[in-house]
């Protein structure tokens, strides 16, 4: 399918994942809108965007904190408003701390995690939701994780628990939408060297880094979603590095003791 002419919104677009997809969305001919917390960090991220052969002035910005439903609805209606419709959503916003662990963690931080992985992309699919339906067209792409689909240690309860809850939001969407014309995909990457991995209590080295999915693997990956037909629905994308950490024994599956 031609992306030509097509509105994609993009949260989490200010970098990792979420920008590598709004770039080739770019590229692809639609009109993208990027939205992050840090309104200074979307403009920077244009810059990078049309360095990457994004089209000048095909992306342009809408600062949100996706936790906040109230104001995802505004930039919603701003965006139709603007632009006319959505015709693609990523929800790619998504956050973890160190401080991760059962043994450390606490009901605040389990809170943040979910607010923005689980409840920030429910508000932003329930707000363009209605005018997908009203057209009979309209692509959902949840930027799940690896560790939503096969449960693991290093990603800590509140990320794996969110993320999993966000496939199975994929899923019931896809079951009552399909007969409106509509389709979500969990994308479920393995590691990617994206900047979250500063959030990890143990640094990946470099060397592992080189290994892992790269942004531009998930910016080509968003693209071939997108540009599936009308009539085709990819229910889960999972997608990892060969060199999977996950499965390989080494210093990220190493367990942290109690204090």
């Amino acid at each position: 399918m031609s992306l030509s002419g097509k509105v994609a919104w993009v949260t989490g677009g200010g970098s990792g994942i979420g920008l590598a997809g709004a770039t080739d969305l770019a590229r692809a001919g639609c009109r993208v809108v990027i939205s992050g917390r840090e309104a200074p960090k979307l403009d920077a991220a244009i810059e990078s965007a049309e360095r990457l052969g994004a089209p000048r002035g095909a992306i342009t910005t809408a600062p949100l904190d996706v936790a906040d439903a109230a104001a995802v609805a505004v930039v919603a209606r701003t965006i139709e408003a603007e632009l006319g419709r959505v015709d693609i959503l990523v929800n790619s916003a998504g956050i973890n701390f160190p401080k991760r662990y059962w043994c450390e963690t606490d009901a605040p931080t389990f809170d943040q995690v979910v607010a923005v992985n689980l409840n920030g992309a429910t508000y932003c699919t329930l707000a363009v939701a209605k005018g997908m339906r009203a057209r009979r067209e309209g692509t959902v792409i949840n930027v799940a994780s690896f560790a939503g689909w096969h449960y693991e240690y290093m990603t800590g309860p509140a990320y794996t628990a969110s993320k999993a809850a966000l496939m199975a939001l994929t899923h019931s969407f896809n079951i009552e939408e399909c007969v409106n014309g509509l389709r979500a995909t969990a994308l479920c990457p393995g590691e990617v060297a994206t900047p979250i991995l500063k959030k990890r209590p143990v640094q990946p080295t470099e060397a592992d880094k080189a290994r892992m999915l790269q942004e531009a693997d998930l910016g080509r990956t968003i693209r071939f979603i997108a540009e599936m037909p009308p009539h085709v629905c990819i229910n889960e994308l999972v997608i990892s590095p060969v060199w999977n950490r996950t499965y390989v024994a080494g210093e990220a599956l190493q367990r942290k003791a109690a204090p």
